[in-house]
C-alpha cells in the first residue's frame, strides 16, 4: 500500500507542479509578490495532497519564533519536503539555491521571478561576492532568506557536515537567525520515492541575535538545529515503535 500511495502521490505531485508553472505563466510579467503568493499557494496544495494521498501530516512548532521581516532561517536539510513546506510559513520568502537549477526550463524562469538567490559553488570567490550582494538585496526589501547549512540533504543519523556560508550571511546582514530542525528524513526519505505516514515536525527555535562572532553564531547554530533535530527523530521512532 505504501508503495501504490507513494506513486501515486509523486505522480500528482509532479503533475501539481508542472500545471501550475505551465498555467501561471502570466505571473511571469506580474509584481513579484503575486508570484510569490502563488508559489505558497503551490506549496500548501502539495501538503495537503502529501495528507490525502499519504497520510503524512505536519506539524510547526515554534511558530512565534517566526520573523515578520527581513530575517535568515536556517534549518536541517533531509529532503525536498523542507524546500517547500517553509514557504507558506513565511511572509515573503527567498530561497539560497544552487545556481544550476535556474538553468531547468519553467523552473528556472520562475526561480529568477521570485528572485531566489542562486549560488555557482565552482565560481569561487566570484559567487561568494554575488551571494552577499544579492542577500543585501533581499533583506533590504524585508525579505526572509532560507539556507540549509549543510548545503545539502543528509538522512536521519548522519553526521552534522555545516559548511560556512550561513555564518557568512550573518556577519554580512546583521540581523537575527531563526534556526529550525525538523523530522522529515524518516517520512520523506532522500533520493527515494516512497512516502511513509506519520507527522512530519519543523520547529523553529528562539532566534539568534546579531552581532556575534563568527565562530559563537557557528556553534549556536549547529547546536539548535542539532538538538532540536534528534529530539524530534527520537520523539518520532518512539512513536513508531509504540504503534
Amino acid at each position: 500500500m505504501i508503495v501504490l500511495r507513494s506513486l501515486v502521490f509523486n505522480t500528482v505531485f509532479y503533475l501539481n507542479l508542472f500545471g501550475r508553472m505551465l498555467f501561471g505563466l502570466h505571473y511571469l510579467w506580474g509584481p513579484r509578490i503575486t508570484a510569490i503568493r502563488a508559489l505558497q499557494r503551490w506549496a500548501t496544495s502539495s501538503l495537503w495532497l502529501l495528507d490525502v494521498i499519504c497520510n503524512i501530516k505536519m506539524e510547526v512548532r515554534g511558530r512565534e519564533h517566526l520573523p515578520r521581516g527581513a530575517a535568515l532561517v536556517a534549518g536541517k536539510h533531509h529532503s525536498f519536503w523542507e524546500t517547500f513546506a517553509v514557504l507558506p510559513l513565511l511572509d515573503d520568502p527567498c530561497f539560497v539555491m544552487k545556481a544550476q537549477l535556474f538553468k531547468i526550463p519553467l523552473f528556472g524562469h520562475f526561480g529568477k521571478k521570485f528572485e531566489m538567490i542562486g549560488v555557482d559553488r565552482e565560481a569561487g570567490s566570484a559567487s561568494v561576492r554575488k551571494l552577499m550582494s544579492d542577500a543585501r538585496n533581499q533583506i533590504a526589501k524585508g525579505r526572509q532568506i532560507i539556507i540549509m547549512p549543510e548545503g545539502t540533504r543528509r538522512a536521519p543519523g548522519d553526521p552534522p557536515a555545516y559548511r560556512s556560508g550561513a555564518a557568512a550571511l550573518y556577519k554580512q546582514l546583521d540581523v537575527a537567525c531563526i534556526p529550525f530542525g525538523l523530522n522529515a528524513g524518516l517520512f520523506w526519505p532522500r533520493r527515494k520515492f516512497l512516502r511513509y505516514p506519520g507527522t512530519i515536525v519543523i520547529e523553529f527555535c528562539p532566534p539568534i541575535p546579531p552581532g556575534l562572532t563568527r565562530q559563537e553564531f557557528q556553534m549556536r547554530l549547529e547546536n539548535a538545529i542539532e538538538t532540536s533535530t534528534q529530539c524530534l527523530l527520537a520523539e518520532a521512532k518512539a512513536a513508531l515503535v509504540q504503534k
